[in-house]
């Protein structure tokens, strides 16, 4: 049994009821067998993988608050801190009902890599809550954020764990969160991103996660020695990756007909209307049903995914696992060589496995989340450095570093499956470039 099997083994054993933790870690483990391979009596002598497996603390805490009816509700709290090898824990915090300790592990520890990829010194976290924002007031959600942060502040810090947005949390909620840790700590610090631009936010965060999809997914098209320009381009979700993942790709002159919500998805034809969405999504929270109903050539199909529609590019920029085997071979079946994802870890292992025969038998290009999605969190960094020079810097110069780092995390993951035997594998070459990094500071910290 091989050292990376053996941790595994060990892991699905002492975590046997955290299913999307054990999925994320045995894909990890798999895809950086060959560097471990390479360095295994290195890596042994000081449990590596052991450490790199296991979070350096997960806080679990309860968050009591009142509705607007005066009733006493209750949700529960996390923070996943999984580790700090080359920085200060980095990740988002997540409000939704699905939120629990395995799904945050899972996100905290494909987080450490794509934090790694960015270049920048920000470690790997996550957090949040199973408390839902859908339905509640202004001040519901106030009330809950206040409580909420009226715990989390006692483990977070401008050098220690910076949280930034997810899933059910925006700029409102970053608003009541940072409000209540200021009030708390009596410190006006970078301790939150995604922050509003009157108080410590930067420009083009907004649009980062969904331009730097677009900006790595341009790059390795145009390595295979192909264009986005005039090309189908199906993406799935409506928030604001979708949103600007959709917007670049139309300025790059890509051709987008899918955009969708949990209720279902609209196809146009014609190409999906950017300022309806935005009023839609932005404007009121809407449906994107509404979208057909104001857009006569476009189609809405109720409780489907988008994955069905012939495209030539997938930007699936949802949520997790909302690709599976069959939706894949659909996918591929119908003329789509090349998928980039936009969402975490939207793709189920099927769905990969997929992915990587095409590969092999077709040249499929295939980009995983924790280097195609990775821009959000390097501009949450960047948001980052400007709180700490107390700068602002303009649009443009955000955008350029953000488009130089996505191009830059697409030659580091190309560069590594190349060097391990593993060319156009960038699942292998993410992994591998992102783990790298963070071994080489684990091992030279000594066992802590």
């Amino acid at each position: 049994m091989s050292y990376v099997e053996e941790v595994y083994a060990g892991l699905e054993a002492k975590h046997a009821h955290e299913p999307e933790f054990l999925e994320a870690a045995k894909r990890v483990l798999e895809s950086i067998e060959p560097v471990v391979a390479a360095n295994e009596e290195k890596y042994r002598s000081v449990n590596l993988l052991e450490r790199l497996v296991e979070p350096e603390r997960i806080i679990t805490f309860r968050v009591p608050w009142v509705d607007d009816a005066g009733k006493p509700q209750l949700n529960l709290g996390y923070r996943v801190q999984f580790n700090s090898a080359i920085g200060p824990y980095k990740g988002g915090l997540r409000f939704h009902p699905s939120v629990n300790q395995s799904i945050l592990k899972f996100l905290g520890f494909e987080q450490i890599f794509k934090n790694s990829l960015t270049g920048l010194p920000i470690g790997g976290g996550k957090g949040g809550s199973d408390f839902d924002p859908k339905g509640k007031s202004d001040a519901e959600v106030m009330r809950f954020c206040q409580s909420f942060m009226t715990e989390l502040s006692k483990y977070i810090g401008a050098n220690v764990d910076v949280p930034a947005g997810d899933i059910g949390v925006g700029g409102r909620e970053i608003g009541y969160l940072y409000g209540q840790y200021k009030r708390i700590t009596n410190l006006y610090e970078g301790v939150l991103t995604g922050k509003g631009l009157t108080f410590g936010g930067s420009l083009a965060r907004t649009e980062a996660t969904g331009y730097g999809l677009v900006y790595i997914t341009d790059e390795m098209v145009t390595a295979a020695g192909k264009s986005v320009k005039d090309k189908v381009v199906v993406i799935s979700g409506s928030g604001n990756v979708a949103q600007y993942a959709a917007q670049k790709m139309q300025q790059l002159g890509g051709r987008v007909v899918t955009m969708s919500d949990s209720s279902g998805y609209v196809y146009d034809p014609d190409g999906i209307k950017l300022d309806i969405v935005f009023d839609i999504k932005q404007g009121h929270r809407g449906r994107i049903s509404e979208y057909a109903d104001r857009v006569p050539a476009a189609e809405y199909h109720a409780g489907e995914k988008p994955w069905g529609v012939k495209c030539d590019i997938a930007l699936p920029c949802a949520t997790q696992n909302e690709i599976n085997g069959e939706a894949a071979r659909t996918l591929v079946a119908n003329g789509c060589w090349c998928l980039a994802e936009g969402a975490n870890m939207p793709s189920d292992s099927d769905a990969i496995d997929v992915y990587e025969k095409a590969r092999v038998e077709k040249g499929f290009l295939f980009m995983p989340a924790k280097a195609a999605n990775a821009g959000g969190v390097a501009t949450s960094a960047l948001e980052m450095s400007q709180n700490s020079e107390r700068l602002s810097w303009t649009f443009e110069e955000v955008d350029s570093k953000l488009h130089d780092i996505m191009v830059g995390i697409y030659h580091k993951a190309a560069d590594a499956a190349a060097k391990y035997g593993h060319e156009g594998d960038f699942v292998v070459g993410a992994n591998i470039a992102g783990f790298e990094k963070v071994a080489d500071a684990m091992a030279a910290q000594g066992i802590v």
